[in-house]
């Protein structure tokens, strides 16, 4: 196990990427990295080191002269800048290059400190190179994706500068930035890694919190807004399962809903002498109701397991081969495979889809007027018949939550042989990571909808006063931009709203 606490940690990831804190390198790591580099320099002049005086992969076996050296890393940067689909987002190609700085600023590469400072200026600068999603397939890490990051440090290729996409030798001149000069193994060891997964990957975990944050606080809300009861969110009940994450959903929902004049009491209601043979009233809600500690629970555990191994991965040497400066020794091996990295990107896109199925159910629940005997047929506060309320809506989120089943089909065991075979069992952990991304987005998408149909409700209610206080304050937040929708209007600008709401807002910021 690592060393506890990280040397890069998630809230300090979380003030580069969303709060442009400036990044920051320590003269003890440049210092540490000089040594790296120097003994790696000294120790390659009379012995075979792969990737410094061999070819690559299946051409290993070819050792190239000295005069050729600097040309092989220029090669092999531009070679490998094949990348196809879309380019990544600023912020993607910005948490690339944080995870792809920390691993090599450990020193395990044997490379020079020029490297990481004019990737350091990059983010500080704001200049994100042109990076596509698809190219790599998680075995010698992320080649292609992260080969397009090493063509923009030698002073080609393209970036997204000040909005546009220019070409690097334009934004250099216009920067006064110079290039790195490539030497002994650099550009092998820019572009082996996992930095692209696990960069996207850390983004994917702190979108994933701020769903399933949201999805607590709107299934607080819907027990609250049909009255349920309040045992099955009750520390007794929740404490009787030794599950950290149910117990913390559990707690979570207590928190939402404590003041409640909704919320019922079962010893109130049915826990006395009942004369009835039939109750209208249900003895107990649906399963999308009274399990949602059950639900995100372990939805909840699945996130923060994924949040370790992406720190334990960000923080680690994931190149090849390693250089031990103090052990005076090179090590060959693959550090580079992302096979941790795909596993649990596979599981937190599995728990997300769950998640956005947990949302879409409750939505039903909602629109169907014979399950719940409380609301109009799609939350209609028009005319029924001639109007039809979030009718409309309910397809878009029932439709994306059936893509997100498909798109949770494993990518960690579709590994495809490939380079010659010498890659004959590959991870597929940037394929994992951006289709987690998709899978997440599709759930923002759906719990919109879902967010603006619990503020219809809300409408309907018109008992704003008996709510909890904390689930009271966060519905007014909505209403200042969700009206009361009485006739019918085109509803796609009030769901892009909303999401872009629900992903720059969290619930417990209010």
């Amino acid at each position: 196990m690592p060393k506890a606490p990280y040397s890069f940690s998630f809230s300090k990831f979380k003030a580069i990427i969303f709060e442009q804190k400036e990044v920051e390198i320590a003269e003890a790591t440049l210092q540490q990295m000089e040594e790296s580099f120097q003994f790696l320099k000294s120790f390659a002049e009379d012995k075979v080191i792969y990737g410094v005086n061999t070819g690559f992969g299946p051409m290993a076996q070819y050792k190239i002269p000295k005069e050729s050296l600097k040309d092989l890393q220029y090669n092999l940067i531009r070679s490998h800048a094949s990348g196809t689909g879309n380019v990544l987002a600023e912020d993607e190609v910005k948490a690339v290059m944080l995870a792809r700085l920390q691993t090599l600023s450990l020193g395990k590469s044997g490379i020079s400190s020029e490297v990481i400072l004019l990737m350091k200026e990059l983010i500080n600068r704001e200049i994100y190179p042109v990076i596509f999603e698809h190219g790599g397939v998680g075995a010698s890490g992320d080649l292609v994706q992260l080969a397009h990051l090493a063509l923009v440090l030698i002073g080609e290729g393209e970036v997204f500068y000040e909005g546009n996409r220019t070409s690097t030798s334009e934004v250099f001149k216009a920067e006064n930035l110079t290039p790195i000069s490539i030497q002994g193994r650099e550009g092998l060891a820019l572009i082996n890694g996992t930095s692209v997964m696990t960069g996207i990957g850390l983004l994917n975990f702190y979108y994933a919190e701020r769903l399933l944050n949201w999805s607590i606080f709107t299934s607080s809300l819907i027990n609250e807004l049909v009255s349920a009861y309040d045992d099955h969110f009750s520390a007794e009940l929740n404490e009787a399962k030794l599950h950290q994450g149910q117990q913390e959903v559990a707690q979570q929902m207590r928190e939402f809903l404590t003041g409640s004049q909704l919320i019922k009491k079962r010893e109130a209601h049915l826990y006395k002498s009942v004369e009835e043979e039939f109750f209208k009233e249900k003895v107990q809600e649906y399963y999308s109701l009274r399990c949602v500690p059950q639900i995100l629970g372990p939805i909840k555990d699945t996130y923060q397991n994924v949040l370790k191994v992406l720190l334990n991965e960000v923080n680690s040497a994931n190149d090849n081969p390693i250089v031990d400066a103090e052990k005076q020794q090179v090590y060959h091996g693959g550090n580079f495979h992302g096979d941790y990295i795909a596993l649990e990107m596979d599981k937190m896109r599995l728990a997300t889809t769950k998640l956005s199925m947990l949302v879409e159910r409750q939505l039903n629940y909602l629109m169907n007027a014979k399950l719940n005997d409380i609301f109009p047929p799609f939350l209609n506060h028009g005319k029924l018949g001639l109007n039809f309320g979030m009718q409309g809506a309910q397809f878009s989120a029932v439709s994306t939550t059936a893509e997100n089943q498909t798109l949770s089909s494993s990518m960690y065991i579709h590994s495809i042989s490939n380079n010659n075979d010498n890659q004959d069992i590959v991870s597929m952990g940037t394929n994992a990571a951006t289709l987690t991304k998709r899978v997440i987005n599709n759930s923002f998408e759906v719990l919109s909808v879902q967010v603006i149909s619990l503020v219809q409700a809300a409408y309907y209610l018109e008992e704003v006063e008996k709510l909890a206080p904390k689930t009271r304050s966060i519905l007014q937040q909505l209403q200042n931009f969700i009206p009361k929708i009485e006739e019918d209007q085109p509803l796609y600008s009030l769901i892009e709203e909303t999401i872009h709401y629900l992903k720059n807002h969290d619930p417990y910021e209010n």
